[in-house]
């Protein structure tokens, strides 16, 4: 199976960010994972967030943001990746002039049902 990026639409999460599912089970065969692009906007910043079962990766790739994961902040670059452990407190700012893109792979698959917002959003 094969998809294409500019074929996806696009949507906002419940974290704030624009996502493409570039493979989800609710819409490939894929089964027991998720793989997204997220773009959050230059001087915007996630919902601070957690997911109860999901066990998260962020792979930059492109533009510069810090992340907040659980009690640490530090800066997220291009090439860097990012273990988010299920149950984790998070959140992400772009810091740059230009989107912070993000590839975010999740296993389980991402579901909203499973986005706990943390900062009263």
């Amino acid at each position: 199976m094969k998809t294409r990026r500019n074929e996806l639409p696009a949507y906002v999460t419940r974290d704030g960010s624009e996502v493409r599912e570039l493979m989800h089970p609710a819409r490939h065969d894929v089964r027991r994972q998720s793989l997204a692009e997220a773009v959050v906007p230059p001087g915007m910043r996630t919902h601070l967030h957690r997911h109860r079962i999901t066990e998260e990766l962020y792979h930059v790739t492109a533009g510069a943001g810090v992340m907040t994961l659980g009690t640490d902040r530090f800066e997220v670059l291009p090439g860097d990746t990012v273990l988010i452990p299920p149950g984790t407190p998070h959140c992400v700012e772009a810091t740059g002039g230009e989107a912070l893109v993000i590839l975010c792979a999740c296993s389980p698959a991402y579901s909203h049902e499973d986005t706990e917002l943390l900062d009263g959003t």
